[in-house]
């Protein structure tokens, strides 16, 4: 099969990663680089791809198979509206939209118009979480009870020397916590209502910089979510997985799921349990599941790969992206507002 050819649009942080994640995934080739920023001129001279300053102009040119759209959050849909008109499979980085009426509208065009729409929550490619699903749906830890998951770490001060960082549309629910949220949707089931509280009081930016969350789902199972990027601390995906080798990994856990059988602990992927009688009075045993290894970032360059020469079907589709963001919206408005927000309402 010929390797389909991406263009990456936006070529910041996550931007960059796409660009290197390309270069090691079978079946795809970057076709070109799109910025605003005239420096990035340069980095795409150094790539041997050609670079546009807009997507219009890329798109015009017919360089490209398919767009990974890495830009800014507030600009997700113009692009994707962009691509979607021009027939072009596109990936959009979570979140889909900075709000859920504007993504539907992403969602919606894209469906009619028959052109592909995934969403960037790559961390649904890491095979520790398929295996993590494998032992949930084969009933290894019973029927689910309970979840908690959390994100602590610190971004330096000069992550918001980005002004968008800084705005609303940004904040660590938005940037972070949406992908522990897919997660869970994916692991666990369809959240129902949330209640949150978020604070500012360190920084003081537009967006949180603190965020705690409960989680209602339909089959009765409760959560939690810890959510912050100021507190020096090990327990976020970002430290405990060693997924991007930009952050120093820790052995600590960032999931913890419980069952009416045993509790999994993620990413380690070790499962608490009883060989006997189920008492807290017994000693609890543990054993650590295996899983093969793979960067998702890679693999999700090689499955939109797929979906671009072959047809296959996303595996986080843009109504995917859709129903997590619905999810992260409704978080915002129980912060906002203090109450229960139901996800039908």
């Amino acid at each position: 099969m010929t390797a389909a050819r991406i263009a990456v649009a936006g070529a910041g942080l996550i931007g960059k990663r796409h660009v290197q994640a390309m270069a090691q995934a079978a079946g795809a080739q970057l076709a070109a680089i799109v910025d605003p920023m005239p420096a990035t001129a340069d980095y795409a001279a150094q790539l041997g791809v050609p670079y546009f300053s807009t997507l219009d102009a890329m798109i015009s040119a017919g360089v490209a198979g398919g767009v990974i759209l890495a830009t800014p959050n507030q600009l997700h849909v113009e692009g994707g509206l962009a691509c979607v008109r021009a027939g072009l499979p596109v990936l959009v980085e979570k979140p889909l939209a900075t709000d859920v009426t504007e993504a539907r509208a992403l969602v919606e065009a894209a469906e009619a118009a028959g052109v592909p729409l995934a969403t960037g929550h790559h961390r649904r490619h890491n095979p520790l979480i398929a295996a993590a699903k494998a032992m949930i749906v084969a009933g290894e830890i019973g029927t689910p009870v309970s979840v908690q998951s959390m994100f602590w770490l610190m971004k330096p001060d000069e992550y918001f020397d980005v002004s968008w960082r800084r705005e609303p549309g940004a904040g660590p629910v938005f940037l972070n916590l949406i992908h522990d949220i897919d997660l869970l949707r994916y692991l666990v089931g369809e959240v129902t209502a949330v209640q949150a509280a978020q604070s500012n009081a360190v920084r003081g930016n537009a967006v949180e910089e603190t965020a705690v969350i409960t989680l209602e789902f339909t089959n009765g199972v409760l959560g939690t979510a810890n959510v912050s990027d100021t507190i020096p601390a090990p327990w976020s995906w970002e430290l405990t997985t060693g997924e991007n080798p930009a952050y120093p990994k820790t052995s600590e856990a960032c999931y913890l799921i419980g069952g009416t059988q045993g509790a999994l602990e993620l990413p380690s992927g070790k499962l608490w349990h009883y060989t006997g009688k189920r008492s807290w009075w017994e000693p609890l045993s543990a054993r650590i599941a295996s899983h093969p290894s793979g960067d998702p970032l890679v693999l999700q360059i090689e499955q939109f790969a797929r979906v671009i020469g072959t047809g296959e079907a996303p595996l986080v589709s843009g109504r995917e992206g859709l129903r997590t963001l619905a999810v992260i919206e409704a978080i915002k408005i129980a912060a906002r507002e203090g109450r229960r927000v139901r996800l039908q309402d």
